[in-house]
């Protein structure tokens, strides 16, 4: 929030006028047992507040959270026409989309193989048009990157503190055999993609990764990528910067103390990125580097395919400015919010925010109604970004109530055993009612989504079920292309149960399950998405521990468990 008392030398009978009039002189209350140094840091915060803007944002979430209702009579199913994934398309659809791309896929059908490992699966049914479709978006993507259009954007701003860490989730290691972080992950699939790219067009383009942290993780974010040498990224094309904080409140719009001296602050939500790109000055960045296209994403999901040409070019042949990549819902229970349109605009819908008869509602073919379930990646266009960076005051604010360290009366901090204050947060899906050209994309759960959350005391989105995730994934790879394994028993994916209910009951949700999954990983440096395995594994049969590796990485290309590098 922009400070609306200007002088940063003021008065302190000036700031204690500014706080009386907003309710808020108890931030005060230490000023006279305070050092010089210790009454300049908190005049410095307080001057930074819009108390104008505060006041209101809390009025108007508490006001939201009272008079909460039901958005069931208003909800509307995203069309079939702007939610679509190669699997859902009908035949006809594929068609329409034969010849579009065609201008930007001039080298014929090469990358026929990742398409039909990744997207399609080997299934007898499938029909040349859908390579035509599928083909055609992911050389468009490519054409993108090459020309170094498109950017990865990555929400970073939270530590691992479910996981037992007080460092970025970003530098976390869930326990592969390369012990590579989600941030090694995520930087390798950018190089990978990046020479995807350039064998496809001959010409070398780039991916700027944009990191947006938080106060907790800026620093570390900085000095790990320094120290590993930006995991063979170029340095200028990481730039890393700060979202907003803003005050916590007491459930009674109180701003509390986090010290004598300190105001308790928290990060203004993913949705503070919008402010963030503008104040940056990241927009304006954007704009030198001749980027058009923006795939933003959470930091959590060890599956996730950054700037994925499938989903970039699905979005430019949509003409969309901006869209949603999304997986199935199954389960009516899953505490998954859902892409719809709720008034004619398209809103992500919390489960906590529609009925169980709702969320339960399916259509003729045994789908849910409301199936589009919201995982954060989303795909934007500059100008879309430029519309809303102008225009961020109109986003809502949400109330999260937690657990606030305050200061007591003794000027010492207690950290309470309950939730006792609230952080104001903006969602980064909140703009999807501002687009007038949105679509859906729909990716296929155990192939893109696998988020950590908690520690393995949990039952769900934890290191291990992260871990097996990928090693599922990469097992399926092997097979499709060409390989085997000695052992195939326990080798399900781990994720919510993709299959129709039968007979009116739910299926469990089988992420509760830590299935033994045999260990495979495979580089992001050799394969970004499936594509390019069969000179290593077509007609190989696999035993125990598979780790395949990059000759750059020194270390044993197809490793069966006899190297603990």
């Amino acid at each position: 929030m922009t400070s609306c008392m200007k002088m940063p030398s003021a008065d302190v009978e000036d700031i204690r006028k500014e706080l009386a009039a907003h309710g808020q002189e108890h931030l005060l209350k230490f000023w006279s047992r305070l050092t010089n140094d210790q009454k300049r840091q908190l005049a410095a915060d307080i001057l930074s507040i819009d108390f104008n803007d505060l006041n209101a944002a809390y009025k108007d979430t508490k006001s939201n959270k009272e008079n909460n209702q039901k958005l069931d009579m208003f909800m509307e199913p995203i069309p079939e026409e702007l939610h679509e994934g190669v699997t859902r398309c009908s035949p006809q659809q594929l068609q329409e989309y034969q010849n579009i791309g065609k201008e930007c896929a001039g080298s014929g059908w090469g990358w026929a193989r990742w398409i039909w490992v990744e997207y399609l699966g080997q299934h007898s049914s499938i029909t040349g048009s859908k390579y035509e479709r599928a083909v055609s978006a992911v050389e468009t993507g490519l054409r993108e990157i090459a020309e170094g259009r498109v950017a990865a954007l990555l929400l970073a701003g939270g530590q691992g503190t479910r996981l037992g860490v007080n460092y970025p989730k970003g530098m976390y290691d869930v326990g592969l055999p390369s012990r590579k972080t989600l941030y090694q992950l995520q930087g390798e699939r950018l190089l990978k993609l990046q020479e995807l790219a350039e064998k496809l067009t001959g010409k070398k383009g780039t991916i700027p990764w944009y990191i947006m942290t938080s106060e907790h993780t800026m620093e570390p974010t900085l000095e790990f990528f320094d120290k590993h040498d930006y995991f063979g990224l170029q340095k200028d094309d990481l730039v890393v910067f700060e979202q907003y904080m803003l005050p916590c409140l007491t459930l009674e719009g109180k701003i509390i103390l986090e010290t004598p001296c300190k105001v308790s602050k928290a990060p203004d939500g993913n949705g503070g990125l919008f402010r963030a790109l503008r104040l940056r000055g990241i927009l304006e960045d954007m704009s030198k580097r001749g980027i058009k296209y923006v795939h933003v994403y959470c930091v959590d999901n060890i599956l996730v395919k950054m700037a994925d040409p499938v989903f970039v070019g699905y979005c430019i042949s949509k003409n969309a400015n901006c869209a949603a990549k999304v997986v199935e819902k199954v389960v009516p229970t899953e505490a998954v919010g859902v892409v719809c349109r709720v008034g004619g605009k398209f809103q992500v819908v919390e489960y906590s925010e529609i009925s169980s008869s709702t969320a339960q509602k399916r259509n003729p073919d045994g789908r849910l109604t409301f199936n589009a379930g919201n995982i954060c990646n989303h795909f934007f266009t500059l100008d879309f970004l430029h519309q809303i960076g102008c225009g961020d005051k109109k986003l809502k604010y949400h109330i999260a109530e937690k657990k606030i360290p305050y200061v007591g009366d003794d000027g010492k901090t207690i950290k309470p055993m309950k939730p006792n204050g609230i952080k104001l947060e903006k969602f980064v899906f909140d703009v999807f009612e501002f687009s007038d050209k949105f679509a859906a994309w729909e990716v296929k759960r155990e192939a893109e989504f696998s988020p950590l959350k908690n520690a393995d005391t949990a039952q769900k989105d934890t290191p291990t079920t992260a871990k097996h995730s990928l090693y599922a994934l990469h097992r399926q790879y092997i097979r499709d292309a060409g390989g085997r394994f000695a052992e195939e028993q326990g080798d399900d994916f781990v994720s919510v149960d993709l299959k129709v209910p039968v007979n009116g009951e739910e299926k469990k949700d089988v992420a509760e399950e830590k299935s033994a999954i045999g260990v495979c990983e495979i580089s992001p440096l050799v394969s970004y998405s499936g594509e390019g395995l069969e000179e290593l594994v077509a007609g190989k049969i696999f035993k125990g521990k598979v780790v395949i590796n990059s000759p750059r990485e020194q270390m044993l290309l197809v490793d069966n468990g006899k190297s603990d590098n």
